[in-house]
């Protein structure tokens, strides 16, 4: 029993981390119906922008994440402007997925010359202290991750449902077309909403350098878990790549507390595959105009 409380806490804790980085994800397609196969790379980029300012300037990695927040939204909405616009509408959504995982590669290659291929972590003077709380083990940098998650997704939905730009969002993400005639630049939404969710990444990247070893080639595995995430949460959906999260990284975490940590990664597919079976869609995604 206690093995299987503590993998809860351990999974609910890390599971906000999880969720900053798909909500990003999830935002990107319900905006331009992108599946950026970059969001990974861009959280370890970011893992990398706070590493080196840990180590050249001793900036605290939750310090800098106002840093590595702008410079993401940049490189986002260059992607954007550069690689995602100039493809055609009719073969967007298939080209899209050969044009992220390039840049996804760009990313990787350019990480791989400026770092080497060496694990790097970023440890702080806190990454090792815990707290006991009815003895169990709440270690202070999963504390302060989740902390950050809920106030970086707290703001994000007061920027979806509180302003011009996120009602913009919302009318892009439920039809296009309408936005479009009611006068939304649909062009403009689709550049700043890919810089929010890179912007998001690098928030989620900061964090991530302190809980976990990283190398330029560690967005692979990043990749798998988010899209995992935001189908099961369902595709353009940001509350379900939340919850999708939390229940993925929980139940992960009580698998590897209780059965094994061998089996704990296999958690995030079995899981959606079952949902899956019985709901196509997702935990919150809606089924598309003409869908069987």
């Amino acid at each position: 029993m206690h093995a299987l409380v503590q993998g809860v806490i351990l999974g609910v804790l890390t599971g906000g981390v999880y969720a900053l980085m798909a909500s990003g994800q999830t935002l990107i397609f319900g905006i331009m119906k992108v599946v950026n196969l970059a969001q990974g790379a861009m959280v370890v980029m970011s893992a990398y922008l706070s590493y080196q300012l840990f180590v050249s300037f001793g900036v605290d990695p939750f310090l800098a994440i106002p840093v590595t927040t702008v410079v993401m939204f940049g490189v986002g909405v260059g992607v954007q402007l550069v690689f995602l616009r100039p493809l055609r509408r009719d073969d967007k959504s298939e080209l899209s997925l050969l044009v992220t995982f390039a840049v996804a590669l760009l990313i990787e290659g350019l990480l791989s010359i400026t770092f080497k291929t060496t694990y790097r972590s970023i440890n702080t003077s806190y990454a090792n202290s815990s707290w006991t709380v009815g003895g169990y083990q709440i270690t202070v940098v999963r504390v302060y991750a989740f902390a950050l998650s809920l106030v970086s997704l707290g703001l994000l939905f007061l920027l979806l449902n509180r302003t011009r730009f996120g009602r913009a969002v919302r009318a892009t993400v439920q039809n296009p077309d309408s936005a479009r005639l009611l006068g939304v630049e649909s062009e403009k939404v689709a550049a700043l909403g890919f810089g929010l969710g890179a912007a998001t990444a690098a928030a989620a990247g900061s964090v991530y350098g302190l809980l976990y070893p990283f190398y330029s080639g560690s967005h692979y595995d990043l990749i798998s878990r988010l899209l995992s995430i935001v189908v099961l949460g369902g595709l353009g959906s940001v509350g379900g790549a939340v919850v999708a999260a939390v229940i993925v990284s929980t139940s992960s975490a009580v698998v590897a507390s209780t059965v094994s940590p061998a089996w704990s990664e296999m958690t995030f597919f079995v899981i959606l595959l079952l949902v899956l079976l019985v709901r196509p869609q997702g935990l919150f995604g809606k089924v598309g105009r003409g869908a069987l």
